[in-house]
C-alpha cells in the first residue's frame, strides 16, 4: 500500500549537514519504494517542488536569532492548512519542541505520527550550561510530554534511545541511519587535495562541523594547538559554517595556528576528496545521536576521532578512538590514530562504514510507518 508520508521539520537550510542529508536521502528511500514522500521545511518564501526526494513544500518562517540563519515553521494556522491540505497517511517530525503540537494534531486527525529523535534534550541543556540534575530533570519533562504527543519516537543509536528509556518510555522504536557508500568511497582521496593544504609530509586533519556552541567546533583547535606543541606538523581544514565561524577564525590568526575555513562545501564529490585525503577527521560534538559526518569519513577509508560522551563511540567502533573531551583528549586520539599502520586504519574505517547503508536506514524507518494503525479521531467539539 502506497502511504503519503508527510515530513516536518525546522532548522533546515541550505548550508545545514546531517539532518538535511538524512531528510535527503530517506525521502528517495520512499519515494524509491513507491510512497509519496512530502516535506515541509521553512524557508524565505513559500516554494513547492518536486525533487529527487519527492514534493518539498517551504513555507515563510523567521530567522531563529543568533542561529546562523536556522529557520523556524512558527505559523501552527499555516502549517495546519498544509496539512489539512496534504492529508497524509502518515506524520514523521523532526523536532521534538517546537513542533510538538503537530502530535497533537495527528491524533485529532486520526494520522499515525511519529517523532525523530534528532538530538539530546539532556545534552542541549547541559552545553548550555544548566546543571546536570536540573538538565537531567528538564528534559525528562520534555520526552516526557513528546512521548505522550506522539504514537512513536524513533531513536537512530541506542545512546540516543537512552534518556527515553530511564523515563518508561514504550513507544521507542529504533532505525539507524546511513552513508552513501557509492559516492564517499576511498578512491576519491586525491593528492592535489594534500597539496592544497600540506606539505609533503605534514598531517592533514579535517572537521566537518557546523560551527555552533554544541558542537565545540574550539576543541579541534585546541588539539591542533596541542599537536602542534607536541612536534606533530599538523594542519586543520573546517568544513561548515555557524555562529562561532569568525570567533574561531580570530582565534586561529592569534594564536598562529594553520587552520583554513572553507564555509559550507555545499559539492559532493568535493567534500568526499577531502575526506579522503585527510589522515585523520575530529568529531569534537558532545552530544551527537548519531554522527553522520564521522561515518562520511569513515566511508572515505579515514579514521575518526569522537568524543567520548556522544553516541559516536558506538557508531565508529575500532575504526576511530573515543576521546577525552578536551583538546589533550582529542590530540591523544589523534596520535593514536596516527600510530596505526596507514593500510590497516583505511581498511578498518571503510569496513565499518559499510554496515551502515540508506537502504537498511530506510526499510527501518518504513517499518515504523507500515506497522503502525490508523489512529481513532479525536473529536475536538
Amino acid at each position: 500500500m502506497s502511504l503519503r508520508i508527510v515530513r516536518l521539520a525546522n532548522f533546515v537550510t541550505p548550508v545545514s549537514g546531517g539532518l538535511r542529508t538524512a531528510l535527503r536521502h530517506l525521502g528517495a528511500g520512499y519515494l524509491a519504494a513507491g510512497h509519496e514522500p512530502v516535506l515541509v521545511i521553512p524557508g524565505p518564501e513559500h516554494r513547492d517542488e518536486q525533487t529527487e526526494q519527492g514534493r518539498v513544500v517551504t513555507l515563510p518562517g523567521p530567522v531563529l536569532p543568533a542561529s546562523g540563519g536556522y529557520r523556524m515553521l512558527t505559523d501552527r494556522q499555516a502549517v495546519s492548512r498544509v496539512l489539512a491540505g496534504l492529508a497524509p497517511d502518515r506524520l514523521e517530525v523532526s523536532d521534538r519542541t517546537t513542533l510538538r503540537w503537530t502530535g497533537s494534531w495527528a491524533r485529532q486527525h486520526g494520522v499515525p505520527a511519529a517523532m525523530v529523535s534528532h538530538e539530546s534534550a539532556t545534552g542541549l541543556l547541559r552545553t548550555r550550561k544548566v546543571p546536570g540534575p536540573v538538565a537531567r530533570s528538564l528534559a525528562d519533562g520534555l520526552n516526557s510530554r513528546t512521548a505522550r504527543a506522539y504514537d512513536t519516537v524513533i531513536c537512530t543509536t541506542a545512546w540516543a534511545a537512552e534518556e527515553f528509556e530511564r523515563i518508561g518510555t514504550t513507544n521507542l522504536a529504533h532505525a539507524p541511519l546511513g552513508v552513501d557508500l557509492s559516492e564517499l568511497h576511498p578512491w576519491r582521496h586525491d593528492q592535489a587535495v594534500r597539496d592544497r593544504y600540506v606539505r609533503p609530509g605534514e598531517t592533514l586533519l579535517v572537521m566537518c562541523s557546523r560551527l555552533s556552541a554544541e558542537k565545540k567546533p574550539g576543541r579541534a583547535l585546541d588539539a591542533l594547538a596541542e599537536l602542534r606543541r607536541g612536534g606533530l606538523d599538523a594542519s586543520l581544514v573546517v568544513a561548515g559554517t555557524g555562529p562561532l565561524r569568525e570567533r574561531l577564525a580570530a582565534r586561529a590568526n592569534r594564536d598562529g595556528l594553520p587552520v583554513r575555513f572553507l564555509g559550507h562545501v555545499a559539492e559532493r564529490t568535493e567534500l568526499s576528496a577531502l575526506l579522503a585525503s585527510a589522515d585523520a577527521v575530529l568529531a569534537p560534538g558532545p552530544i551527537e545521536t548519531f554522527g553522520l559526518a564521522a561515518l562520511e569519513a569513515l566511508a572515505c577509508g579515514t579514521p575518526v576521532a569522537v568524543s567520548r560522551s556522544s553516541a559516536l563511540p558506538g557508531i565508529v567502533g575500532g575504526a576511530g578512538v573515543a576521546a577525552e573531551d578536551s583538546g589533550a583528549g582529542f590530540a591523544a586520539a589523534v596520535r593514536e590514530l596516527l600510530a596505526r599502520p596507514e593500510r590497516d586504519r583505511r581498511l578498518a574505517a571503510r569496513d565499518r562504514a559499510e554496515r551502515y547503508t540508506w537502504e537498511a536506514a530506510t526499510a527501518a524507518f518504513l517499518a515504523v510507518h507500515e506497522s503502525a494503525r490508523p489512529a481513532r479521531v479525536v473529536s475536538r467539539g
